[in-house]
């Protein structure tokens, strides 16, 4: 029975004996139940055990290893860096400092009057080169106080700078500065200044190998010369001359502060002294470049304590097409000739042109020769004052103008001083606005003569005053050349404009006065008489008319000759020309008015000095030196 049972795995003991087989198979334990197998505490056991012995294995295969591991890693690393070092020195060794680029390369020229006050200027840029020695020390360190403090002892790069540059272009944050001095330069005047990873990595490359080809001073000045600062103007010499009135030479320790501050924001600060705003925030960063300069040595302390922020010209400037575009018309055609170039080289190669006229007197002639220059209708002959009668009288008697006129009339005035036997012209008024009238009256205008020849009348004179009585409407210049002539003893001397030419400090040109005899001893000595009345009388005044139309007034002795021109016109209206006009009646005593306003003023700036002291190798034997002769 019990084998039959076993056999045939039926009823309920065969169950039971496959179930616990079953069971037992899975790897439970009797009388635990199903589900209590491998997958009990006994299994989980088993397998952490496991486990930690795969750890342990890998962990001593780790440190078994790790040297030949970590040597490999060194390999790779030092082969990773020898070829960026190498790349670094073949980039190096390949890459070229480039020349400046063409707008870097460009300059203006400045035109100054015989004292080195400042006139204007030609050209696309307001740049002008100069040497590091015309950059006074102390203007110097302020730029390194402000803008790169290391300067004298860094390879030309700031790898923090170069870093963050690079992090700000690729996570496209803000734009980054920073740049040292050297790359500034590299910036501005040799690369462009886009913002890109290339540009920055060759903008180093090139400071680094600037900075072992060149010296500190060398790219401090090519700095200087390029650095932008506000109010168009690029380098030290033009900021100096916007900002102050003044060469770079002349800066002081505060304005020098002041300019290197400028550099961060030029084109905010460039408003400074008219926006109180802008002058607060440029006084702060002021400060903190003059501590850092006392905290160097670069000035004392009782510089620091004594540094006041300076005065600002006004800015934005006024207009410039005034009447002294025609000063620097005259000067820069007169200084393309004694260079040999064209007007448009002069005025893009920097130079500076010392010219001999004096601006304070040509300041004071515009303001004499304004007053009356439009007359409206009703001008009409009638009884003149006391003062009027006087000029007339003192004028020669002449009435060439009490005539009624009609309609507008622009009186023109031209006025012409310079030194006899010298021929240097100390003031060229040829009209009132440069920009409304372009024409040099005085330089190029041809006005009836009259009766303002007629001293010469019957003289041989020799050239270039050959034709003189035969020309019918000379310039006033030309007229003016004759009557100098005559103040000198016949000595006749070519009018010049300009009297230095200088670039970059050095010396390229300097007038000396070509003179020739143009009329006898005699003849001269015969104007004199008719203009003096007697020959120790001085000055002498001759005043001649071309009827109603023309008024002219010579005054010279042998310091100076000065002559005025008067002519009227009805202007043009429309298609209409412009057409001749009788001067008012006012014209005599204007035209005194203008002369003997310029004469005193002209004379009044000789500053004492003595004509006899020193001998003048221009005029004939015993006559003194002009006065006003170029310095």
């Amino acid at each position: 029975m019990n084998g039959a049972d076993v056999d045939t795995g039926g009823g309920v003991g065969g169950t039971g004996v496959a179930v616990i087989a079953d069971d037992h198979d899975r790897g439970g334990s009797p009388g635990r139940g199903p589900g209590r197998g491998r997958h009990g505490a006994g299994g989980r056991g088993r397998l952490m055990a496991g486990l930690r012995r795969r750890l342990v294995k890998r962990r001593i295969r780790i440190r078994r290893t790790r040297g030949r591991r970590l040597r490999r890693a060194l390999v790779v690393l030092l082969a990773l860096l020898a070829n960026l070092v190498g790349a670094a020195v073949v980039a190096y060794h390949l890459t070229k400092i480039p020349e400046p680029h063409p707008e870097t390369a460009m300059q203006s020229t400045v035109f100054v009057d015989d004292h080195g006050d400042y006139l204007g200027r030609r050209g696309p840029v307001d740049r002008q080169e100069i040497p590091l020695s015309q950059v006074p020390r102390h203007v110097q360190e302020a730029v390194i106080a402000a803008e790169n403090r290391s300067f004298r002892t860094d390879t030309g790069v700031s790898p923090r700078a170069i870093a963050r540059a690079a992090w700000a272009t690729v996570s496209g944050g803000d734009r980054q500065g920073g740049s040292t001095i050297t790359q500034q330069y590299v910036k501005n005047a040799l690369l462009s200044p886009e913002q890109t990873l290339s540009r920055k990595a060759r903008e180093a490359l090139i400071s680094i190998k600037l900075d072992r080809t060149r010296s500190k001073d060398e790219i401090l000045q090519g700095y200087l010369n390029t650095v932008y600062f506000g109010r168009g103007a690029a380098g030290i010499q033009s900021a100096a001359r916007n900002y102050f009135g003044v060469d770079a030479k002349d800066l002081t320790v505060s304005q020098g502060a002041a300019l290197a501050s400028v550099i961060n924001i030029p084109s905010y600060y460039e408003k400074a002294g008219s926006d109180p705003k802008v002058t607060a925030k440029l006084v702060d960063r002021w400060e903190w470049v003059l501590d850092a300069m006392a905290h160097s040595g670069a000035i004392t302390s009782a510089q620091r304590a004594g540094a006041r922020f300076p005065a600002f010209r006004f800015y934005p400037p006024g207009d410039t097409d005034g009447q002294r575009q025609y000063l620097i018309d005259a000067a820069a055609s007169e200084a393309a000739d004694r260079l040999g170039i064209t007007e448009d080289q002069l005025a893009r190669g920097g130079y500076t042109v010392r010219t001999t006229f004096d601006l304070t007197a040509q300041d004071a002639t515009a303001e004499l020769a304004a007053e009356g220059t439009e007359k409206k209708t009703g001008e009409k002959t009638g009884e003149k004052t006391a003062e009027e009668k006087a000029a007339d009288a003192k004028a020669g008697g002449k009435k060439p103008a009490e005539v009624k006129t009609s309609g507008d009339v622009r009186v023109h005035t031209a006025v012409v001083a310079l030194v006899p036997g010298d021929g240097a012209v100390r003031v060229l008024y040829g009209g009132a606005d440069y920009a409304s009238q372009p024409f040099n009256d005085a330089r190029d205008g041809a006005v009836e003569a009259g009766t303002a020849l007629q001293p010469f009348s019957g003289m041989k004179l020799l050239a270039p005053l050959t034709d003189l009585t035969r020309t019918a409407a000379p310039t006033p210049l030309r007229l003016a050349s004759a009557y100098a002539t005559a103040a000198a003893h016949g000595v006749y001397a070519t009018p010049y404009t300009v009297a230095k030419i200088t670039r970059a400090g050095r010396t390229l040109y300097e007038a000396h006065p070509r003179t020739r005899t143009a009329m006898t001893r005699a003849d001269a000595g015969m104007v004199a008489k008719l203009l003096y009345g007697r020959l120790d009388a001085a000055p002498a005044t001759r005043t001649g008319a071309a009827g109603l139309r023309t008024l002219w007034q010579t005054t010279y002795d042998e310091h100076l000759t000065l002559t005025v021109a008067l002519f009227a016109e009805h202007p043009a209206k429309g298609k209409k020309p412009a057409l001749p006009a009788p001067l008012p009646y006012t014209a005599g005593s204007r035209s005194l008015s203008v002369s003997e306003g310029v004469w005193s003023k002209i004379v009044g700036t000789a500053e004492g000095h003595d004509p006899a002291a020193e001998p003048n190798p221009g005029l004939p034997t015993g006559q003194t030196k002009p006065i006003l002769a170029t310095r």
